[in-house]
């Protein structure tokens, strides 16, 4: 009963819990087996079809990029009159706590440090291999991941508010598959996004659970890594992000991504200025060059020539490709819903460039810091943890002032940070299965948290979290070929729309009067058929093309017409020698009708989905155009025109090459 009451979309809701309780429980009670045989098919992907992953992520920074910079860019995320619903502020901080979170803090110090302490770059001078550390490090947490992410939100974005679609990522394929996004095709991709979200966020919990009983253990807080003190934290962090998403993004996650994003900055000031803070400067300066400087060898570098570092580039760069791609659908989905009332090149420009800024920013400090601590003071102590990321964090903050208040903080950001990504996910996720109903009862949150809850505890007891880690990552490829659909769909709308509101009035409308107005208004509002464009091309132009072909023969020019009945066509030409032939033409045209218009009530009715009409040609390749609202005489000062037009450029020295005979053809 209580579902027959609920926003719940059967035909998402029903295969999506069996494809995720499915999932889970083989992890649960078949562990072992299960990570062996999806670690297979990962290693399969990572090794023979990593160029899908390096090719994908080029080709989304490409697009944004483009769009960015390109005519499109002044498109706006929704009406033309649209406003941006949230402060500038409040939409970046929401979009970051979304988009990274939790990462940062946990690899924040452990990243650098494993980069730094790994075998493949063991040969290096410790300088060097610092300076890959904060490279590789600035490479996956850069400009790539946030494209990842950029490329879902703006096409969701686009097409929710600009086309007033639901805000689903089968609306994404409008242009595309049209209305059948509303049937099976369209489930099948929300179904697809709805897993991959649950199992992206379920995983997170899983490790951001690690981590805090981890820092509360070095606290002293509790004794050990229990799995007992794991079932408290869980049931904390879930209940406090079951209450934030209840109360709606414009209260909970809003308030809490604006307290998360402060609480970051005073800690990233704190390890700044307590730190070695001229060495974290010079090496973030250098470190943003050194960036720059390779970033297209970086792109596209698949590390085919140099064999020893392929188990790292597999283990680190496919995995994060992998990764940012999982979770782009539940990222996107809350981008696009924060973002409405943007234009694509803020969008774009804030997504690339903000979070990337800070994301160096916070790596450079944090990890340089660790680097620095570990040559000159640890002696090799952190590096020595670079395996043990859980608790890395802390022991670095061991060699800060007022470490053990600081690592309270670093816990209340991770609890934060978990909280504004559980919350959101929550909420993304209730509006997949709801296909975006706009009110849904509060039990459905509560029902979303704690099933987030029980199998996060179910996989953490079993050790079946990492198999669920690796079916989130293999979900990567497909849908990586799903964004690039994305990118497709998207230009083709993108560019509808440009030629929508840039779209001038007819040219068969310049010489009009209000002569014949009721005559224009009826023509205006029927549609053609075949057999009446072939009357007027009977009545009108041929009769027009008589009257001049008299007319040149008065004044010593021998024109010719050329009639054709399949297809119908009429044109006037004026032949020469030594230049190109003059050739005004008029043919039958067809043109597919919109669906919305065949079915709209106050409009004429339409018997076929295609409608006839006369479209002028030339001799020289022009594009033609609609005429069949001229008058005789007006189609006879058409002709004209062009005639004079092209007596004035054969007459002209500089168009020699465009004039000579030799382009000449028959007429089709």
């Amino acid at each position: 009963m209580i579902l027959s009451k609920s926003t719940f979309n059967k035909g998402i809701i029903i295969p999506s819990l069996l494809f995720i309780i499915g999932v889970c429980l083989l992890a649960v009670f078949f562990p072992t087996l299960t990570v062996n045989i999806l670690d297979t098919i990962k290693q399969f992907i990572f090794v023979n079809l990593n160029w899908v992953y390096v090719w994908a992520v080029t080709l989304f920074v490409i697009f944004l990029v483009y769009l960015m910079f390109s005519k499109f860019g002044n498109i706006k995320l929704g009406s033309n009159d649209s406003k941006p619903e949230y402060s500038f502020f409040s939409w970046i901080s929401m979009l970051f706590a979304a988009g990274m979170g939790i990462g940062l803090m946990y690899f924040s110090v452990a990243e650098p440090m494993q980069h730094f302490s790994t075998e493949a770059f063991a040969g290096n001078h410790y300088i060097n291999r610092a300076k890959n550390a904060q490279l590789y490090t600035f490479f996956h947490w850069g400009i790539h991941a946030w494209a990842i992410y950029g490329v879902v939100g703006l096409a969701l974005s686009y097409f929710a508010y600009r086309y007033r679609l639901p805000l689903s990522l089968r609306s994404c394929f409008y242009p595309l598959l049209k209305n059948k996004i509303n049937g099976k095709w369209g489930n099948a991709i929300d179904v697809f996004a709805l897993c991959s979200t649950f199992f992206g966020i379920t995983t997170t919990l899983g490790f951001g659970v690690v981590q805090v009983n981890a820092g509360l253990q070095t606290l002293g807080l509790v004794p050990d890594n229990n799995f007992t003190y794991q079932i408290m934290i869980v049931g904390v962090l879930t209940l406090l992000a079951v209450l934030s998403a209840t109360s709606g993004v414009d209260k909970g996650v809003k308030i809490l991504s604006n307290i998360n994003i402060l609480t970051v900055i005073i800690l990233l000031l704190f390890v700044l200025f307590l730190g070695p803070t001229v060495y974290l400067i010079g090496s973030f300066t250098e470190g943003i060059g050194n960036y720059v400087n390779n970033f297209f060898s970086l792109t596209f570098d698949t590390h085919v020539y140099d064999e020893a570092t392929l188990p790292w580039f597999y283990n680190w760069t496919i995995l994060y490709w992998a990764w940012w791609i999982s979770w782009s659908p539940y990222v996107g989905l809350f981008i696009a819903k924060i973002s409405k009332g943007r234009t694509i090149r803020e969008f774009i420009a804030a997504v690339l460039i903000i979070p990337t800024i800070f994301n160096f920013i916070w790596m450079s400090v944090f990890g340089n810091s660790a680097m620095w601590f570990d040559i000159n003071i640890a002696k090799g102590a952190l590096s020595s943890l670079a395996d043990n990321p859980d608790a890395l964090m802390f022991r670095f903050l061991d060699y800060l002032p007022l470490s053990e208040i600081v690592s309270y903080l670093v816990i209340l950001i991770i609890i934060i940070f978990f909280v504004t990504s559980a919350d959101s996910g929550i909420f993304v996720m209730n509006s997949i299965a709801t296909k975006n109903a706009p009110k849904s009862p509060k039990w459905q949150m509560v029902f979303w948290g704690a099933l987030l809850a029980i199998l996060a505890l179910m996989l953490l007891n079993t050790g079946g979290l990492q198999a669920l880690q690796t079916m989130t990552l293999i979900t990567a490829l497909p849908f990586s070929i799903i964004m690039l659909l994305f990118c497709v769909s998207l230009v083709k709308a993108l560019t509808i729309d440009r030629s929508y509101y840039e779209r001038d009035l007819s040219v068969s409308t310049v010489p009009w009067s209000g002569e014949f107005w009721k005559d224009r208004l009826q023509q205006i509002v029927s549609f053609k058929s075949r057999e009446s464009v072939d009357e007027f091309m009977r009545s009108t132009v041929k009769a027009a093309f008589e009257d001049l072909q008299a007319e040149f023969k008065e004044n010593g020019i021998e024109s010719k017409i050329h009639e054709s009945d399949k297809p119908n066509r009429i044109a006037i030409e004026i032949r020469h020698d030594l230049i190109n032939n003059f050739i005004y033409g008029v043919k039958n045209q067809f043109k597919v009708v919109s669906d919305y218009v065949v079915e709209e009530e106050n409009l004429p009715d339409i018997a076929d989905k295609k409608t006839y009409f006369p479209k002028s040609y030339f001799g020289d390749a022009r594009e033609g155009y609609d005429i069949q609202y001229f008058t005789k005489n007006e189609l006879i000062s058409d002709v004209l025109k062009h005639y004079e037009r092209f007596l004035e450029i054969i007459s002209e020295e500089k168009n020699e090459m465009f004039i000579s005979s030799n382009a000449n053809k028959n007429l089709r």
